[in-house]
């Protein structure tokens, strides 16, 4: 249950859901043990329940947390300052709730480097804590995952379409799609919040127009989408922009780093969380919205097995209600799924509808 503004941010809100859920993440999902470190790094924008609850799990676990806060920067993809940097570069764990995330950094490529066990959850509160982990049975929502990510990697042609004129082809060629929702069991690679497989077509082939309608981040001045922002897209790159003024923002916040490489489509991603039914504003949680479908503009990590690049930053953005064909077969309709296995894996989530 969700409480108007003014409730649900009073201290012990969820109080009792937030200790389980973080219980959860720190020794289910980042598979934490007794002895580790674990270092948890979080801006002054973050929920610092959240923080709180999660560093006192690694502590009962018997790990050593260390909670890293500093300065709202306003820019996402930045590198920190070098006691940050040096922190997260030499630990066995890092959990990230900064709001202006620092993935894709020098730091955050030595952290996996040197073998640490890495997850963002930025924009986390205690309502997504407990909505997205919580309550969520991460066993099958990983199955899930796994099914996903064969089902992707086994087909060629992708096609993604949508109402409001999204219609987007490219081909996969033996392209391997990459489950990051998946647990933390290898070291020195990063995972996401369950409930999203990512990869990325070849690129050259990918030719269309997306249509985002749900949320786009960064820029910062974006985040939920009021309007529809409309990019066409040729052998993988942005040729063209069109919308309102959060597609200009968007346009001239691309256009600021003049960097060709930002306008290159790094990924696609399948999100299914069912602890996320709408767009909230917060990037890592709206971009699971059960059946949508997120792509990713900008650096391409080598851990999404693609081309991968470096480019002054990365960006999201996320249609809600896609319809996805495989190879002339219908994952989804409309964000609804209609492979049988798939509905199966609906049910036994308790997503609504099926």
């Amino acid at each position: 249950m969700e409480y108007p503004i003014g409730v649900e941010m009073t201290k012990d809100y969820l109080s009792f859901e937030a200790a389980h859920a973080a219980m959860k993440l720190v020794r289910d999902v980042m598979l934490v043990k007794e002895g580790e470190n674990v270092v948890i790094t979080a801006d002054t924008s973050s929920d610092r329940r959240v923080v709180e609850a999660v560093a006192n799990a690694a502590f009962v676990i018997g790990a050593n947390p260390v909670v890293l806060y500093y300065p709202t920067s306003y820019k996402a993809f930045e590198e920190p300052i070098k006691p940050i940097a040096e922190a997260v570069s030499e630990t066995d764990v890092w959990i990230e709730f900064a709001y202006y995330c620092i993935m894709h950094t020098p730091c955050f490529k030595r952290a996996l480097e040197n073998g640490a066990r890495y997850t963002c959850l930025t924009g986390m509160d205690v309502i997504m804590l407990t909505n997205t982990i919580g309550k969520v049975n991460y066993d099958v929502l990983v199955e899930f995952g796994e099914y996903l990510t064969q089902y992707v990697q086994n087909s060629d042609e992708i096609l993604i379409k949508d109402n409001n004129g999204t219609n987007l082809v490219a081909y996969n060629k033996g392209r391997k799609v990459k489950h990051s929702g998946q647990k933390a069991t290898k070291k020195g690679y990063p995972i996401m919040l369950g409930g999203q497989v990512s990869w990325c077509p070849v690129e050259e082939t990918i030719n269309g127009t997306l249509a985002f309608d749900a949320a786009l981040f960064p820029p910062a001045e974006i985040g939920k989408l009021s309007e529809n922002i409309i990019l066409d897209i040729v052998d993988g790159k942005i040729v063209k922009i069109d919308g309102g003024n959060q597609a200009k923002i968007f346009s001239n916040w691309l256009s600021s780093f003049d960097d060709p490489n930002m306008y290159r489509l790094a990924h696609y991603s399948i999100g299914f969380n069912p602890g996320v039914t709408k767009a909230t504003g917060r990037i890592v949680e709206d971009e699971r919205i059960f059946g949508c479908i997120e792509f990713g503009f900008g650096s391409q990590g080598a851990s999404l097995m693609g081309a991968c690049w470096d480019a002054a930053s990365h960006t999201d953005g996320v249609i809600s209600k896609p319809t996805i064909i495989l190879d002339g077969k219908m994952l989804e309709e409309n964000g609804i799924y209609k492979d049988e296995k798939s509905v199966e894996f609906c049910k036994a989530l308790g997503v609504a509808g099926y």
